[in-house]
């Protein structure tokens, strides 16, 4: 498509959208040599603080820098704030359902969304049925990619309900560039992010199990240092200020999980925990895991530990499911929702399927249950051979597919090695659910595509990262 169909949400140069014109001003007038320099300075950075995360493929690792791009993505405060609204909508709903399907079932049996859907889903946990967890939130962090199409529009692409990552490049970008960029920080009122960890950890101690007391411990569970978001891990808990555990440093007496220290075992009570379901306890689940914790179901289902975010919350994020929402948050609220779903085909209807065998070379499809950029086709972008290939793996497995239009990704202003260029971005906001409700960090996390051209985000398809900036809007003269 010609770039000039995508919005760039700082618009011209000469005559750029309010919001941005202090930016565009700063970007006008600062020479190219100094944006190429604090680039250099943010990699330069970012890699002696280690920021990295690990690819996968050819059976070994790949240890890489994300991409962090110096030029703010900035969003007035009325627009965050009706972004904010609708992304504590869709959580609620998304935690109410989640309380169905493992309690009552009630949407099932109005058949608002079908039950092959949650029955077969491998990601539905059987065990976890009848099991109440803590003020019924299964999703204490939720991670809700948003795009944007215009001036007005934003777009829920994904909804990240188990072990949303990234929050550690947002708190991390934001003190890069108050260290790379102060002038043009110190202009702008910016929302903070910092609180992050004090938001979390206070979300997270609400949740405790009851009898845990103010002094509850909370740990990280970790699956080690091998695990691509590693990094993350070791962030989180050393800014929460608690452990960063691996499942050999825990064991459950009694249905109650310890921590080995030097002073002898110590209770847990909450585990932010960034392992997958199938690996955390080796009695409950995949029987070969040397991650998990034995026992830990046990001690769960008694009440006696709380885990976030809850086993289980896969069926919520589930691609197929996401179709569904617009009908679940109307079900569970009596409202309609205030994001909209980007307009899909369920593959596993015939029409659909029939609809996207014939124009596969205008479609995104994606699998239902595939994440990081993986197992997807960007039609536009695809040879005909991958076309052809992709359309026998839809005729095998319908149901493992969704289908959705190339949206038009809105784009920003982006620095490259070879000068300033609009690049597609997406935006991953971090909602915390506690007991008194949900609170969303101000920004969140902008992924920007640095191939030119390309509409995939994700940093394990070369995608980079941006500071997200909320600012007041701009007073009109």
């Amino acid at each position: 498509m010609p770039q000039a169909q995508y919005f760039d949400e700082m618009g011209a140069r000469d005559t750029p959208r309010a919001v941005y014109a202090q930016v565009a001003r700063w970007l006008a007038e600062a020479p190219a040599q100094l944006l190429e320099s604090r680039r250099l300075q943010a990699e330069l950075m970012f890699r002696r603080m280690g920021i990295t995360f690990a690819v996968y493929g050819d059976n070994e690792a790949t240890e890489r820098l994300i991409p962090f791009d110096i030029v703010p993505r900035v969003i007035g405060r009325s627009e965050w704030n009706a972004l904010e609204k609708g992304l504590v909508q869709r959580v609620k709903a998304l935690n109410m359902f989640l309380a169905d399907v493992y309690g009552k079932g009630d949407i099932l049996r109005a058949g608002v969304v079908p039950s092959e859907l949650v029955y077969r889903n491998a990601a539905f946990r059987p065990e976890m049925v009848g099991v109440p967890v803590p003020h019924g939130v299964y999703v204490q962090i939720a991670g809700i990619d948003i795009v944007r199409v215009d001036e007005r529009d934003f777009y829920v692409l994904e909804d990240n309900a188990r072990t949303p990552s990234g929050v550690s490049y947002m708190l991390e970008n934001r003190e890069a560039m108050m260290r790379l960029l102060p002038d043009l920080f110190a202009e702008h009122r910016v929302s903070p992010v910092e609180a992050y960890p004090n938001e979390l950890r206070a979300c997270l101690k609400s949740l405790a199990p009851r009898g845990a007391g103010a002094d509850s411990v909370i740990v990280v569970l970790t699956p080690g240092q091998f695990n691509s978001a590693y990094y993350e891990h070791s962030f989180l808990a050393d800014k929460l200020g608690v452990e960063l555990v691996e499942g050999r440093d825990l064991f459950v007496r009694d249905e109650e999980v310890y921590m080995r220290t030097t002073q002898g075992p110590k209770r847990v009570d909450v585990i932010y925990r960034r392992v997958d379901d199938d690996f955390l306890d080796p009695l409950a689940f995949r029987p070969d895991s040397e991650l998990g914790v034995p026992g830990l179901m046990a001690a769960y289902q008694a009440g006696n530990v709380t885990l976030a975010n809850a086993v289980g919350t896969g069926v919520a994020d589930d691609k197929a499911i996401y179709t569904y929402m617009p009908e679940i948050i109307r079900f569970y609220l009596g409202e309609d929702a205030l994001l909209k779903n980007v307009p899909t085909w369920r593959c596993r209807e015939p029409d659909s399927l029939k609809y996207v065998l014939e124009h596969l070379g205008e479609l995104v499809v994606k699998e239902v249950n595939g994440s990081g950029g993986y197992g997807m086709l960007v039609g536009p972008h695809a040879a005909k051979d991958e076309i052809a290939a992709f359309a026998r793996k839809l005729e095998h497995d319908p149901d493992n597919f969704i289908a959705q239009p190339t949206l038009a990704l809105s784009t920003c202003p982006t620095s490259t090695p070879e000068g300033l260029a609009s690049r597609h971005v997406d935006l991953r906001p971090f909602v915390l659910t506690g007991a008194d409700g949900s609170r969303v960090v101000p920004g969140g996390l902008t992924r920007v595509a640095l191939k030119e051209g390309s509409l995939v985000v994700n940093s394990s398809q070369g995608g980079g990262t941006k500071d997200t900036w909320v600012v007041d809007d701009p007073v009109a003269v």
